[in-house]
């Protein structure tokens, strides 16, 4: 069952694919407000960071690489970088611990940082680490966060996801590749349902308390090193590659820029159409729409890597996902 059946539709924000960071911010006013967003200095992340801060955000900038970090956010103002390594428990609780303390409250919290195409690797638990990083990772992180998203009295919580959930559902019965071998875009693909599902929980829980939650699509993207890791042969399957490996102009011109990669993060964390509106997945700037299999999805054309699978929203999938991931991590996330 489908708890935001009726509102997972799109709403004609006004906005398109094609529309960046900067169209989706006009008029619009942060000032007062903190931030948070993880990997918020590379890739979309760091155009993120760059849309908030010229609005007039205060936004921390949790990091794993602070030389990184403090390299590529040079010269920007009112921004905090702090240490935080979202596979590691207790940098999560170190940096949780430390900005509660501080005594502010949070406004908006995105959770940007992510992972793709590894092989398998596993955490100090023994968590496959796609699903540590992309998933448990932002779980732990948001569930230490809660008493500041709570104190905000408006906040949200931005899961930046992707298409990619639909490589996989959530597998219940081995979520960690115990006994079945591992894919990594099985992987991936389940981190990613996982973060959806999240959102979907996180708002039919913290919307009593004026929170609301948010799962998206930032698009086929050009010029982000998510794709680091990844066999070129796979992209070459794909057919967005020559038999050299690069990357067909065709496509390429097809691609999202950072700046519009960057719109429906900034449009779900900020859009006023979305005041009364939570637990949905977004695209283009815009609700998304669901994908009953009329949509013919094709690698090598962009605008056809869209749309949300059912199971990704499935409230039952999202409550059991909940009891599962306080099981897999060790706590207790209570929203009272």
């Amino acid at each position: 069952m489908i708890q935001n059946k009726n509102l997972q539709n799109p709403i004609y924000s006004g906005f398109n694919a094609k529309s960046t960071s900067e169209d989706v911010i006009k008029g619009i006013d942060l000032s007062e407000k903190t931030v948070i967003i993880t990997g918020g200095y590379a890739g979309i992340g760091l155009e993120t960071t760059k849309i908030l801060v010229l609005a007039g955000a205060r936004v921390i900038v949790p990091a794993r690489d602070i030389e990184k970090a403090t390299k590529n956010l040079a010269g920007i103002q009112n921004i905090e970088i702090e240490l935080l390594d979202l596979i590691d428990p207790n940098s999560i609780d170190a940096f949780a611990e430390k900005f509660i303390s501080s005594g502010r409250k949070l406004d908006l919290l995105i959770n940007n940082a992510g992972i793709m195409w590894v092989p398998l690797r596993r955490d100090s638990r023994g968590i496959e680490s796609q699903l540590a990083t992309n998933y448990l990772g932002q779980f732990h992180l948001t569930a230490k966060l809660w008493p500041a998203l709570k104190k905000a009295n408006g906040a949200r919580v931005i899961n930046v996801s992707s298409y990619g959930h639909q490589m996989s559902p959530f597998n219940f019965e081995d979520p960690n590749f115990e006994n079945r071998e591992y894919q990594t875009l099985l992987g991936y693909g389940q981190s990613k349902t996982a973060s959806n599902l999240f959102a979907v929980e996180l708002d039919s829980r913290g919307k009593a308390y004026n929170v609301r939650a948010y799962s998206l699509h930032p698009g086929s993207v050009y010029g982000t090193d998510l794709g680091r890791e990844e066999p070129i042969e796979l992209y070459k399957q794909m057919g967005t590659h020559d038999a050299d490996g690069n990357i067909k102009p065709e496509v390429e011109a097809k691609l999202k820029t950072i700046p519009q990669g960057a719109a429906t993060t900034i449009w779900c964390a900020t859009s006023p159409l979305l005041d009364n509106i939570g637990g949905v997945y977004c695209e283009n700037c815009d609700i998304a729409e669901i994908d009953h299999g009329q949509i013919e999805h094709r690698f090598d054309e962009p605008s056809t890597i869209r749309g949300v699978q059912y199971y990704s929203l499935d409230q039952e999938n999202a409550k059991r996902l909940w009891e599962l991931s306080e099981e897999m991590i060790g706590i207790q996330f209570n929203v009272d």
